[in-house]
């Protein structure tokens, strides 16, 4: 039993391999879910030319945002990248090869990756600078453009608990691309907030199996709120 256990005990062990110039698929969206650990040792180790694939890149400062800022990452594959101002500088000054895709494109991407899948068509981006020089098939007399999957070699993944195994649950907001990622890369390594005993997650509540991933670390999380909007009550009648 002690060869299935997958739980290390520091960050260096945790992303041990990773080289200059290799996929990253991070969890995470916006600031929800992301494995703050992991990419905290990923600006540790200084590890550069890196293609990272996520929903967004973080916010200045923090979450994917902080290996911009010794520029590891050489390209960003992602949704949205709207919270960043130095993503956009060095985007607008050519330090940074920048692929934008529809959100569900890129959740796809990455499932049909984890999932052996080569390419698939969706209309999605058709008509638009999304779908030039992709292949056209009609079906049902509608255009679909084909978009071919994502695989890494690194996944970083946040999950709620996991076991020794690797078999892991996500609370909430964290089961955005998380699960996904975790099944799409060479090795996967998750930071959890708890591990628990093995035999003690029932099933029925595993999210990510454990033969999907690789290591699996305690790590302890800030969890930063992107934007914090707060309601202002309105007034009662006949107060100033």
């Amino acid at each position: 039993m002690a060869g299935f256990n997958k739980v290390v005990n520091n960050y260096d062990d945790a992303m041990q391999g990773l080289k200059n110039g290799m996929t990253i698929i991070a969890g995470g969206f916006g600031l929800c879910g992301i494995p703050e650990g992991l990419i905290a040792e990923i600006k540790r180790k200084g590890t550069r030319n890196l293609t990272v694939v996520s929903n967004n890149c973080g916010i200045d400062g923090f979450g994917l945002g902080v290996l911009l800022e010794d520029k590891q990452i050489i390209k960003m594959v992602s949704s949205y990248v709207g919270e960043n101002a130095l993503f956009e500088q060095q985007l607008l000054n050519g330090e940074l090869e920048v692929e934008l895709t529809p959100q569900g494109t890129l959740a796809e991407k990455i499932r049909a990756g984890g999932a052996g899948i080569p390419a698939f068509y969706t209309s999605t981006g058709y008509g638009t600078p999304i779908g030039e020089g992709k292949d056209v098939k009609l079906f049902n007399d509608r255009p679909y453009i084909l978009e071919e999957s994502i695989t890494g070699d690194y996944a970083i993944v946040k999950a709620w608990k996991a076991d020794a195994y690797g078999n892991c649950i996500y609370r909430h907001t964290a089961m955005n691309f998380n699960p996904l990622a975790a099944t799409a890369a060479n090795v996967t390594v998750v930071e959890v907030e708890e591990i628990v005993e093995i035999g003690s997650l029932s099933p029925d509540q595993i999210h990510t199996p454990g033969i999907y991933v690789d290591r699996v670390i305690k790590g302890t999380f800030e969890k930063r709120i992107e934007r914090k909007v707060i309601q202002q009550t309105a007034p009662s009648k006949g107060t100033q």
